[in-house]
């Protein structure tokens, strides 16, 4: 059993990097572990950084933010700052087919760099009242006569409680949906795009004697009978934030607290591996502190640390079942920074390859566009990142990567990144499969059918990679498999 104190292994601090960024290459690899840090040290590492929001252009459209964002990730010295900026973009998804404003999504983004790792009260209180979210969930749409109840239901159903709880029990009733609506009626944006609240379109009980007092979770919650009376201490703007201090009092049908566990599963579900049980949660969330002190670094690395993020690190082969697919845009650019190819930019087509479409046309193929999520329910994760057109998609963009031969950092070459000296068929299987971080992780079987593809079936026994035609048709062939096979699709 281990623990924040334990010694990070070779695989280990491989997996950390992997899962806690987008991998790291081999001499880096070697450097943390001749350092000898503990799992809590190389976590606090990660967690050590300051952020900062994309540099937008008055001009820029909603695809040069994106590329903007993407060459971020591929240049960036604090990784896990941009993992967990991705989370949060899938769980406040907010699209901008609907919002239609570069501004506001950048903002957005902002705001999800500022309070990646801070505290949760204060992330939600601030979400309320972000621009882009009032637009896309209609806050700026609702109206005290007929409150729309879109934010009110996606805040507790989808950003705090989730409709049931771990026992299965439902979290909350259509009633709390409608007085929550209430308290979020009046806010508007100003001439500059910022928050505003309107005093005159704002629900106040006085104008609605017949609608009772602003009270929620008189059934659920823990509560009592009386609820919450989140109007009590006086109505107008303060509400809203009156309504976050409920949700995260809420307790489950169990006594635990709701938002506390769901956010532990989510970020869990996210770092490591799909469906951890409920004693599993709660041991993270006892450790963490999270529902208490809503400290979202302090769960990240509570997580980071524990036996069963590591449990994800066992190879397939070896019995590891414990894997996550990756994300598009984390297989896209990780594979472009362990490899050191830096796409160009285009007129138009933003971040590109040589002879082949930009980032952003393989990432949608792949089933991914950021800033414009499917639905307020994010993507899919898991196994839905995975068909039979988005895999073939993921071929596609490895195929035009093994084959780029750009000059500079625009191509992949190879030749910079291990020994054209090395003649035998297996030192080259394991020079390319480390670049990759699949040391570990590639089965006997598929390491004899890459050999095989190397040596044409036992007919070579030796390759001569300093010979261009070699190097072309081989090294870059090898890299094409090992881009498209099963251990680079997961974690």
């Amino acid at each position: 059993m281990g623990n924040a104190n334990s010694i990070l292994t070779e695989g280990e601090t491989r997996h950390l990097m992997r899962r806690a960024g987008f991998g790291a290459p081999p001499k880096e690899i070697a450097k943390l572990v001749k350092r000898g840090l503990t799992r809590g040290e190389l976590v606090d590492k990660l967690l050590k950084f300051k952020a900062k929001p994309l540099k937008v252009g008055k001009k820029d459209g909603i695809d040069e933010v994106y590329d903007r964002w993407l060459e971020l990730m591929l240049k960036t010295r604090t990784p896990l700052l941009e993992k967990l900026v991705l989370f949060w973009h899938d769980h406040f998804a907010t699209a901008n087919a609907k919002v239609q404003s570069t501004e506001l999504m950048a903002r957005q983004n902002a705001l999800l760099r500022a309070m990646a790792k801070g505290n949760l009260r204060q992330f939600l209180k601030s979400i309320n009242r972000d621009p882009a979210m009032l637009d896309f969930l209609d806050t700026l749409r609702n109206r005290p006569k007929t409150p729309n109840e879109n934010y009110a239901r996606e805040l507790m159903e989808l950003f705090t409680l989730g409709v049931v709880d771990e026992a299965g029990q439902p979290n909350y009733a259509q009633e709390d949906i409608v007085q929550i609506a209430r308290a979020f009626t009046g806010w508007r944006l100003d001439d500059d795009g910022n928050p505003v609240f309107r005093e005159d379109r704002h629900d106040y009980n006085a104008d609605y004697p017949e609608r009772g007092p602003k009270v929620i979770f008189t059934t659920y919650g823990g509560f009592g009978p009386g609820g919450v009376d989140f109007g009590a201490a006086g109505e107008g703007a303060a509400e809203i934030d009156r309504v976050i201090d409920a949700l995260l009092s809420h307790r489950d049908s169990e006594g635990q607290s709701t938002v506390g566990r769901r956010m532990t599963r989510r970020l869990f579900e996210y770092f490591a591996w799909d469906a951890p049980s409920t004693a599993l949660v709660d041991a993270l969330l006892t450790m963490s502190g999270f529902s208490s002190t809503w400290d979202i670094g302090a769960l990240v690395k509570t997580i980071l640390t524990h036996d069963a993020f590591y449990e994800t690190a066992a190879p397939l082969h070896a019995g590891g079942t414990k894997k996550s697919v990756k994300w598009p845009i984390d297989y896209v650019v990780g594979t472009l920074r362990l490899l050191k190819v830096v796409p160009k930019r285009r007129k138009y087509a933003g971040l590109a390859l040589e002879d082949s479409d930009s980032l952003r046309g393989h990432l949608d193929d792949m089933g991914q566009r950021l800033f414009d999520p499917p639905s307020v329910f994010g993507w899919d994760w898991e196994a839905a990142w995975i068909s039979s057109a988005t895999l073939l998609a993921r071929f596609r963009f490895m195929r035009d990567l093994a084959a780029a031969r750009g000059k500079g950092k625009q191509g992949f070459h190879p030749e910079k990144l291990m020994s054209m000296d090395l003649q035998s068929p297996a030192q080259i299987l394991d020079a390319a499969s480390a670049l990759l971080g699949l040391t570990d992780q590639l089965s006997p079987d598929e390491r004899t059918a890459l050999i095989d593809y190397l040596t044409d079936g036992g007919a070579v026994s030796a390759l001569n990679l300093n010979d261009l035609d070699t190097r072309g048709r081989k090294l870059h062939g090898l890299f094409a498999l090992l881009l498209q096979s099963p251990a680079h699709q997961l974690h």
